[in-house]
């Protein structure tokens, strides 16, 4: 039996609450507002204010695509937000009321990505630079929410510019820097255009990453990949000097912030802060940070500033001292699992590459971090306990640590050949899944393998495991899903559909079961006999590859993957308000996207 979605009775969105999150990737994509009392970031299609001190969250919804670039006015009353998209697609440039928390305009010119934006020092202009696609400048009025006009960013025998800055004092200069190209900008507003002015650097030819401008115009200061820092003239345009001379910083200057008592804080690939002069560049004071630093910000005048890093990592140094403080991190790779310990809502762990992460769940806090080099973790689970954090590797082990302080309490080898996808846990025997499920037996100090069940014929995606610890459910990427007797080590009934299956779900009363996969559909099956009750369509634009179900039953949750090539959001999933479980009590289903 079929059942389809009736299109009338639409469910919203979930409420975004708060986010543990801070892309690293984007450069210099951590702000700090000129209020001090704020910094602004972006993160997937989203950007993110926070406040320092209370780290209260609010959130500028309004791309359709991951935010490339971000940068906020002088006066604070403006934030600039580019994003990425595809070939031949506009890419948005989208202007921000910041006290409002809401979108003023969408300025749309540019092709394929904006590389960064600027605005000028009193308000009146802004600057966007487009990408490889696009290769154009093009000067925004901020009264009119028009463009006033545009022209090609760099040369023809030359690369792409990357990176904008606008004069500190004048509205009418703005500089581009990239690949080969640095270039002095003049806005002629009678005329309607931008007239270039190419800088000259002699025989060295260098690839910009960064650039800052001094507060009084006297200088520029480029960061290249060579690891080498460039000092420019903008009235001459010509090179004032340029080092360090032998030790260069190494993997290049990726971030830039020129202090107003004359000197340079700067960043580089490998992590190292460093504070110098020109023209010598040689550290006076430095830091040495985790993950290549990507972005710095000034905190008011520069006695304290923040530093982003690759590895995801947000940290607050005092100038006086130059010492660090870790003031928000988070996972920098894909998170594979996410886990609540048994009968708690206050803390929950999750995994991701060779990260294992504790968090508690109120203030948003990293309480604790395992790590095991060169591995990448797919799976982890609380024992019923709380004793100990079970976790599955793609190396073959499973290696169980202590929740409280990290340590390693037992690894068992060659728990799967080719690695461990899945893995879930009763009061005494783990599930685990590769290709196959095995089943364990978890003593004091012994672990026993107590039967491998091998009926998948590819990776298992998930499994859960009922309350009374004598079933399980499995679902694999081979279109099947299998119900297995744990007390009898067999299979009881198995599902088979014309999809990939990537969630599965028990009802809380465990009488059926709901799966879902990449023909995004969400099914509902008889644990019995294995029939299908009734197919919705649970997506519009991607595969279904996570569900949980509340523990009344009431309301179920599904992930997806978002296809960003279509241009509309994926649309909430529809409710009848007829659809029942069968004799049970109704069953509301709600949607968001991950």
């Amino acid at each position: 039996m079929e059942n389809q979605i009736s299109p009338k009775t639409e469910v919203a969105e979930l409420e975004l609450e708060a986010v543990i999150g801070f892309n690293g990737h984007v450069p210099t994509g951590l702000k700090c507002h000129p209020d001090e009392e704020h910094l602004v970031y972006p993160l997937g299609c989203t950007v993110l204010i926070q406040a320092i001190n209370t780290n209260k969250q609010d959130f500028l919804h309004g791309h359709g695509n991951n935010v490339s670039c971000v940068t906020i006015s002088k006066s604070g009353d403006y934030i600039a937000s580019g994003q990425v998209t595809f070939m031949g697609f506009k890419a948005d440039v989208i202007l921000w009321d910041y006290k409002k928390r809401e979108l003023i305009a969408r300025l749309s010119l540019h092709k394929g990505k904006i590389e960064d934006v600027a605005f000028s020092p009193n308000d009146l202009y802004l600057v966007s630079l487009g990408g490889p696609d696009d290769g154009s400048v093009v000067v925004w009025s901020i009264a009119k929410r028009d463009a006033i006009c545009g022209s090609p960013a760099a040369g023809l025998n030359v690369g792409n510019a990357t990176t904008v800055i606008f004069s500190g004092c004048r509205d009418e200069m703005f500089v581009t820097a990239g690949n080969g190209t640095i270039r002095v900008w003049e806005l002629d507003l009678l005329n309607r255009k931008i007239r270039p002015t190419e800088c000259q650097t002699g025989q060295m030819k260098r690839i910009v990453l960064c650039i800052t401008m001094a507060s009084d115009d006297c200088f520029f200061y480029l960061g290249t990949t060579s690891g080498d820092i460039l000092k420019m003239n903008p009235r001459t345009k010509l090179l004032a000097d340029s080092g360090p001379v032998k030790e260069k910083f190494s993997l290049g200057v990726s971030a830039i912030k020129c202090l107003k008592m004359v000197g340079l804080l700067v960043g580089s690939g490998a992590g190292l802060l460093i504070f110098c002069k020109s023209p010598s560049y040689k550290p006076i004071k430095k830091l040495q940070l985790q993950g290549g630093i990507t972005s710095i910000t000034l905190r008011g005048e520069g006695h304290q500033f923040f530093v982003g890093t690759e590895e995801s990592h947000i940290y607050r140094v005092n100038f006086t001292d130059f010492k660090e403080t870790l003031i928000a991190t988070c996972h920098f790779e894909a998170v594979q699992d996410i886990v609540f310990p048994f009968g708690t809502a206050e803390l929950f762990a999750t995994c991701a590459k060779k990260d294992i992460r504790v968090w508690h769940t109120l203030s948003n806090r990293e309480l604790l971090r395992i790590t095991v080099p060169n591995m990448t973790c797919h799976g982890i689970d609380f024992m019923r306990d709380g004793k100990s954090i079970i976790s599955a590797w793609d190396d073959g082990k499973i290696r169980a640590f202590a929740p409280e302080t990290g340590r390693l309490m037992y690894v068992i080898n060659n728990a799967h050949r080719i690695g461990t996808t899945v893995l879930s846990l009763s009061d005494i025997k783990p599930v685990l899944c590769g290709f196959q499920v095995r089943v364990w037996q978890i003593g004091c100090q012994t672990q026993k393998l107590e039967e491998a069940l091998k009926e998948h014929k590819s990776s298992v995606s998930c499994i859960r495991v009922k309350k009374n610890n004598e079933e399980c459910v499995t679902a694999s990427t081979d279109g099947t899903c299998i119900i297995w007797d744990l007390v009898h080590l067999r299979r009881n009934q198995m599902i088979l559909a014309n999809t990939l299956f990537q969630c599965v779900c028990y009802h809380p009363e465990e009488f059926q079961i709901i799966t879902s996969g990449t023909d995004r559909k969400i099914a509902y099956w008889e644990v019995f006999d294995g029939s299908v009750i009734r197919e919705l369509e649970g997506s519009l634009s991607g595969s279904i590859n996570g569900m949980d179900i509340t523990v009344e039953g009431v309301y179920f949750v599904t992930g997806e993957f978002w296809n960003k090539k279509k241009k509309k959001k994926p649309s909430p999933t529809y409710l009848d308000r007829n659809m029942e479980f069968p004799g049970r009590r109704q069953l509301k289903v709600t949607k968001k996207r991950v």
